[in-house]
């Protein structure tokens, strides 16, 4: 008998057993996540004033355990919870640009950019490159010109875009994957470093002192980090300029979008910061690519760049992670599984170099070993300052107040005082083979009807 006609077996099974009814709602109420917890124990919802039981139920109920939803944010570990997500984060990033969600309309009058922050160059690479609808050719060089270990060092293919080699060093010995690991572990310090650059240069520029500069404006941003295919990541940022109390205020008249627009620009070039163990891999000083994209966001829903199509490209990267350039899901923690990775060559060698720096004790503090299956890249992927908009966090309450509304209505509670009385513990993940054929037919629906 193969797997699936097992399966199926299971599965009818499971339909002759008495909570078979209770056991599928509890599936169909997971909207085809492919991680589910489980849980066991029980709650209830208690009368305040009388003490009386209005509602219970435990997991025996769901056939010995209770299920949810995972909540995980990668697309890659489970579609159904990232595509929740994905709009949590589109409504907090449109929330900060048009108003909504506790954040008022105001904002739309507001200097506000897009910008893009890229990592620098640490080699060449393949790339695709596209000019007027047309893609270039990937490396020209002059023919016959080599690096130092004999590799040419050009490349005149022009790549299609599934190529495997995208990304990948022209001669990996060249390339400087400690000087890569390392970008990757500080670039978060480099974006805090950007952020006190930027007002200190917003200061200059207008004359204020700094003191001066937080009593009259507020610099308030989102951002969301995305891997290229080299394996590096870059920043998309909204960034934005309100009055001194926030996006309840407006900000001074010379607070425009193209002092905001130049000066971004102008502070990526000042980041500098010094990373450590120059005895080991020799000094290196980190700081952005020289390729900053900085562009304005339309006020009203016109020109090139909406508010809409700003939150849709930062939710979609919100999603992803290193799977993107070719790394794995979990963790890595031990050093044998490094022979066995499903992974290019380019990508083994950086999760190589974060092994190998992660064991020596002048890195040690950056913990990459711990962040080898990220590449070294250890920070969020989705952040914000905290007067930008609202937060996932009021986002997920107020959708648990909803349900729990639309609970309340179902067993006609009415406005009686109730609270929920309880407790679960955690007893494990996954599906049995016959609930993930359930879920399965769920999902597929799901994407079918474009949820």
């Amino acid at each position: 008998m193969n797997p699936t006609s097992k399966n199926v077996a299971a599965l009818l099974a499971k339909a002759t057993e008495p909570d078979f009814a209770a056991w599928r709602r509890n599936i169909l109420g997971l909207n085809g996540c492919t991680n589910p917890v489980h849980l066991v124990g029980a709650s209830a919802l208690v009368d305040s004033v009388s003490g009386e039981v209005l509602w219970a139920h435990g997991s025996l109920g769901y056939g010995g355990r209770l299920l949810v939803a995972c909540g995980n944010r990668r697309a890659s570990v489970c579609p159904t919870c990232a595509r929740t997500y994905r709009a949590d984060t589109y409504q907090l990033i449109r929330a900060g640009l048009v108003g909504g969600k506790s954040t008022p309309t105001g904002v739309i009058g507001h200097p506000r950019v897009f910008a893009t922050l890229t990592a620098p160059g640490f080699g060449p690479v393949h790339g695709r490159r596209e000019r007027d609808g047309r893609v270039r050719v990937c490396q020209p060089r002059r023919v016959g010109e080599r690096c130092p270990h004999g590799v040419p060092v050009g490349c005149g293919e022009r790549h299609p875009a599934d190529d495997r080699r995208l990304g990948e060093p022209l001669c990996p010995r060249c390339y400087d994957y400690a000087g890569a690991v390392l970008w990757q572990a500080y670039a978060g310090r480099l974006w805090h470093r950007f952020a006190l650059e930027l007002r200190r240069e917003l200061a200059r520029r207008i004359g204020l002192s700094r003191t001066e500069l937080a009593g009259s404006v507020r610099l308030s941003y989102a951002k969301v980090a995305e891997y290229q295919r080299r394996g590096l990541v870059h920043f998309h940022a909204v960034i934005r300029l309100d009055g001194p109390e926030g996006p309840e205020s407006a900000p001074p008249r010379w607070a425009t979008t193209e002092l905001l627009t130049d000066t971004v620009r102008e502070s990526v070039g000042l980041v500098r910061l010094a990373a450590p163990g120059a005895s080991v891999v020799g000094r290196r000083v980190l700081r952005f690519g020289t390729q900053v994209d900085v562009r304005p966001v339309a006020e009203f829903g016109t020109g090139d760049l909406t508010s809409a199509a700003v939150a849709g490209y930062i939710a979609k990267y919100a999603t992803k992670g290193a799977e993107a350039a070719g790394a794995v899901d979990g963790r890595i923690r031990h050093a044998r599984e490094l022979v066995v990775l499903p992974v290019r060559r380019h990508t083994l060698r950086m999760i190589g170099t974060c092994w190998w720096l992660g064991g020596l004790p002048e890195f040690e503090p950056l913990g990459l070993r711990r962040w080898a299956h990220m590449l070294g890249y250890g920070g969020h992927f989705s952040t914000k300052s905290r007067r930008y908009s609202t937060t996932l966090t009021e986002l997920r309450e107020a959708r648990a107040e909803h349900r729990a509304e639309e609970q309340r209505a179902a067993l006609g509670l009415g406005e009686r005082l109730v609270v929920t009385a309880g407790q679960w513990r955690y007893a494990g993940r996954g599906y049995s083979p016959a609930a993930a054929l359930v879920a399965a037919s769920v999902r597929e629906s799901g994407e079918r009807h474009g949820a």
